[in-house]
């Protein structure tokens, strides 16, 4: 079971209420674990950087290059022309309903199982 719900048609999983975009799942797995690997990298190359460094902006730009070519940033993956709303509150996008539902799901099966202790 993944760790955070994933939009019906995939294209987006949610935090805290708010949709970010998903990997371009057209990648092919060794495409995507080196642009996974680099993504670590460049932040593991921001935690050891002086905040306001060439260093650090460099780190930065690397995990830009990696989401926007694993998808997550940048122009959408997919190619029907739907809107792209990363980052958006799913309350406030077409995906409202959806999420709702999930959340009375998520809340009733919590109340469930709180009921039984």
């Amino acid at each position: 079971m993944p760790e955070y719900p994933i939009t019906p048609d995939k294209r987006y999983f949610v935090v805290r209420g708010r949709l970010w975009r998903q990997a371009n799942p057209a990648l092919d797995e060794d495409t995507r674990d080196r642009l996974v690997a680099e993504l670590m990298a460049a932040r593991r190359a921001v935690r050891g950087a002086t905040a306001g460094s060439s260093e650090m902006a460099e780190a930065r730009g690397r995990i830009d290059d990696a989401k926007v070519a694993l998808g997550e940033r940048g122009a959408p993956w997919w190619t029907d022309g739907a809107p792209d709303y990363n980052r958006y509150l799913a309350r406030n996008t077409p995906y409202a309903d959806w999420y709702a539902e999930l959340r009375d799901r998520s809340f009733t099966a919590k109340q469930s199982c709180d009921l039984k202790r």
